[in-house]
């Protein structure tokens, strides 16, 4: 098991170099040299999509350009797929090279071939995703809970998978509570990194966006947008103190609460001003609960 992380740690080409995943070694498939790491051609016909692909929009004009490259230098980097049956295979890494290739009217394409079974083979294809250079913030963060939660890893295992961090990780993984409308603004681009790290900094979702608003009605820099949210949590800080302060009961009165508590057996909450005033609040969970407590109430 071991094994498996570091090599997934290192990235896919370090697993492809593990002659225990090679299926090329023992099965003779043909166009191979019989040896780890060694390039089969196959049929595009014979290869279907990977069902746990995680990027599915493929941008058509880039698509296009893949495929006048192909056409023009070949294939540089082979696909990687696992072998399903007689004649047939599944991505495990490659699809855009996969449909870019059919797009240029090819009738092959150079793969290595290994074995993997579901899990194993979600986890290569996120792994390998994320190690992609134009993938977006939020599209890595949904990367890493993928992995973390359909591969049942903890963010230290996640961290050496995909060779980062725990610190890192984390902080893509918060992006993914920010709200939907941030979210889709990271995806399309128009929000950086670093803005969305910044919003984290105020905690309440409506103060989030009124930042996230101002961010793209003044075009504010990140480090403009730290200070805004730094002073805003101190502000909402020193309210929330204020409140605690306002609240504080005296030795007597929290006695009082407490036995209030006791006797009607819920939390009951009480609450006094400066000038006398105040109020007690009684929690029920249900109807059975408030008829229990309008009873000691002798209502």
């Amino acid at each position: 098991m071991s094994t498996k992380k570091s090599a997934l740690g290192k990235g896919l080409s370090a697993l492809l170099e593990n002659a225990d995943t090679d299926v090329t070694s023992k099965t003779g498939v043909p166009g191979s040299a019989g040896v780890v790491g060694s390039v089969a051609q196959i049929q595009l016909d014979q290869i279907e999509a990977n069902p746990f692909q995680p990027r599915v929009d493929f941008d058509k004009e880039m698509l296009q350009e893949l495929a006048d490259s192909i056409l023009q230098q070949g294939i540089i980097q082979p696909i990687t797929v696992r072998k399903l049956g007689y004649d047939k295979y599944q991505i495990i890494s490659g699809e855009r090279r996969f449909k870019a290739s059919k797009l240029a009217g090819l009738t092959t394409i150079p793969a290595y071939i290994r074995v993997a079974n579901d899990q194993g083979m979600l986890e290569m294809a996120l792994v390998e995703n994320i190690q992609r250079q134009d993938l977006n913030a939020l599209e890595v963060a949904i990367s890493y809970k993928r992995l973390l939660e359909e591969c049942a890893l903890t963010q230290e295992e996640l961290s050496t998978r995909v060779g980062k961090n725990r610190s890192t990780v984390t902080n893509f993984l918060r992006l993914l509570r920010l709200p939907p409308q941030i979210q889709a603004s990271i995806r399309d681009g128009g929000l950086s990194m670093g803005h969305a790290r910044a919003i984290l900094g105020v905690e309440n979702i409506d103060r989030q966006l009124a930042l996230y608003h101002e961010i793209m009605e003044k075009q504010l820099s990140v480090r403009d947008v730290e200070n805004l949210a730094r002073e805003r949590g101190n502000k909402s800080t020193n309210r929330k103190k204020e409140e605690q302060q306002k609240n504080q009961l005296s030795f007597e009165f929290t006695k009082i609460q407490n036995i209030l508590s006791s006797h009607f057996g819920t939390k009951i909450q009480l609450q006094r001003a400066q000038n006398g005033s105040g109020k007690i609040q009684i929690p029920f969970q249900d109807d059975s609960d408030l008829n229990r407590i309008l009873e000691l109430l002798n209502y």
